[in-house]
């Protein structure tokens, strides 16, 4: 194993688990272990410059997959936008508690739709569980590219594909 290898391989370990907290900015977190590890093996133009743009706007694409999928999950069981803050700011509480990934979000919205909104308890109820899907949604498409992502470049970057591909 080279040591871009190694270094995107600790970028795409740190990214993947960081896939999961909502203050980690992981595909970021990704897309500079690529850059680091082409750098560090030596840039070349060609395939270099296309994979680096390439994986640039998957980047780009996942960041607003995951943006969409809150506010589709939201909307699609009657939340406002306001619940989709509460579900951020109750993802952030949560890293503190246990379980608090998944209750966070769901009390977030809940409690934005009951007391900012002034909406029942059913349809508040309703609002925070469509958040609450979206953001899993968001969350599981991520994770997916992420291992796609990093799968690509780590077989980029071993030392018997590169000689396959020669």
């Amino acid at each position: 194993m080279t040591p871009a290898f190694l270094v995107f391989l600790l970028f795409w370990v740190v990214g993947v688990v960081g896939t999961f907290i909502p203050v980690v900015p992981a595909t970021l977190i990704i897309l500079l272990g690529t850059f680091v590890a082409t750098f560090i093996n030596g840039f070349h133009w060609w395939p270099d410059l296309p994979i680096l743009l390439t994986f640039t706007l998957i980047t780009v694409a996942i960041s607003l997959v995951d943006n969409v999928a809150s506010a589709w999950g939201a909307r699609r069981y009657g939340g406002s936008r306001q619940a989709g803050w509460g579900a951020l700011v109750g993802g952030l509480v949560g890293i503190f508690i246990p379980f608090g990934l998944l209750v966070g979000p769901l009390a977030g919205a809940l409690l934005v739709e009951l007391i900012w909104m002034r909406r029942s308890f059913p349809d508040a109820l309703r609002a925070a569980w469509g958040t609450l899907i979206g953001l899993l949604a968001g969350i599981a498409a991520k994770f997916v590219l992420h291992l796609l992502v990093g799968l690509v470049e780590l077989w980029r970057l071993w030392e018997p594909a590169k000689a396959a591909l020669s």
